[in-house]
């Protein structure tokens, strides 16, 4: 069951504000189409109206920073059959497209709905999007399912966790809740089933492999933390919200990570030497070797504490002493290493066993 959200208005006293439901899907779906990060940030939208083999037509298809396929469909009036079936039928049909058929949809997108970037490549627009200088290889390796809904009956929601808790499918859904309050009118978001658990019980269904000790661990590099930074000052960050930080929290002293930079490659390898940390509390050492804060130090990135953030989305650091790093240029991307949007992950899959073993015969790392 997911998290019930309720909103209330503080003024004289406490009231309230009702929750009226979409009067009009379509609506939701234009906003998500216009800011997908509403859904998650590491999202680009490539096609809306997607038409199948089978005379069916995709409300919303992305991809992510491993340029992965991500199916969105709204629930609309369909029963809950009709609902499961009809993503899962999708499901069938994206995971046989090849990088010319995404390439094609992402063009039609264009013009259809952006007539004023046609001509822009899917390349450009995923480099764009992800602050990367190439895409993936590979495409599509994996494609990721999600039911759009006001609400689920729970009839769908039970057949959405039995998919992925028996047969490791990777479907989830999500909750946006409508609000109005006079003129104002506001979205909430709620995950059925928590995305790091969706990874966690795909991985442990398909894999088949006990957990090898080892923590991956994905680096966003953008506008508000740069890997220079993480590698001369000794830490990893993320930031946006408690949501997409509290991985973190499963870092304990001691445990090893592997930093991948989604759309570059593997760059480091260390120990976490502290626990998560706020922004306010974490310091560096400057050059003489005195503490300071981080928003002191001479930073590639100095808006790491920018003023749009609330205090909820600033960065959050995990103190890491390395055991080799390399840079943005010279990192290590294979055919077939492992890749997961999550900031944290404890993969089971033989792909991160490959990876490791891999990544320790490149930087010459025998323990």
């Amino acid at each position: 069951m997911p998290v019930q959200v309720n909103v209330w208005r503080v003024g004289k006293k406490v009231e309230p504000v009702v929750f009226t439901g979409f009067p009009d899907e379509s609506h939701l779906e234009q906003i998500l189409a216009d800011d997908v990060s509403i859904l998650d940030p590491a999202l680009l939208v490539i096609g809306r109206q997607v038409p199948t083999d089978y005379g069916k037509f995709i409300d919303l298809l992305a991809l992510d920073a491993d340029a992965n396929l991500v199916v969105i469909e709204l629930k609309r009036n369909k029963t809950p059959r009709d609902v499961v079936a009809q993503l899962l039928d999708y499901g069938s049909w994206v995971r046989k497209l090849e990088d010319e058929d995404i390439a094609s949809i992402f063009t039609d997108y264009l013009k259809k709905f952006y007539p004023q970037f046609v001509g822009k490549s899917l390349d450009e627009a995923f480099c764009e999007r992800f602050g990367v200088k190439t895409m993936p290889e590979e495409l599509n390796e994996r494609h990721e399912l999600v039911v759009v809904a006001s609400e689920l009956d729970p009839s769908t929601e039970r057949i959405v966790s039995y998919l992925a808790d028996e047969y490791g499918a990777a479907i989830n859904a999500v909750f946006f809740r409508f609000f109005r309050d006079g003129d104002r009118e506001y979205l909430s978001r709620v995950w059925l089933i928590d995305p790091g658990e969706v990874e966690q019980k795909v991985t442990t269904v398909r894999g088949e492999e006990p957990w090898n000790g080892e923590y991956y661990v994905s680096f966003g590099e953008g506008e508000h933390r740069c890997w220079d930074d993480a590698r001369k000052y000794g830490f990893i960050s993320a930031g946006g919200g408690q949501f997409y930080v509290q991985t973190l929290a499963n870092l304990e002293l001691g445990n090893r990570i592997w930093v991948n930079v989604p759309g570059r490659g593997y760059v480091g390898v260390g120990k976490v030497v502290e626990s998560v940390a706020p922004l306010s509390d974490f310091k560096v050492k400057d050059d003489t070797g005195h503490d300071l804060p981080i928003t002191q130090a001479k930073l590639k990135t100095p808006n790491i504490a920018d003023p749009r953030r609330s205090d909820g989305e600033h960065e959050q650091f995990v103190r890491v002493e390395w055991t080799k790093t390399v840079s943005l240029d010279d990192a290590v991307k294979e055919k077939g290493f492992f890749g997961n949007q999550n900031i944290v992950a404890k993969p089971k899959s033989k792909k991160w066993s490959h990876t490791v073993d891999r990544l320790k015969q490149r930087w010459g790392i025998s323990e």
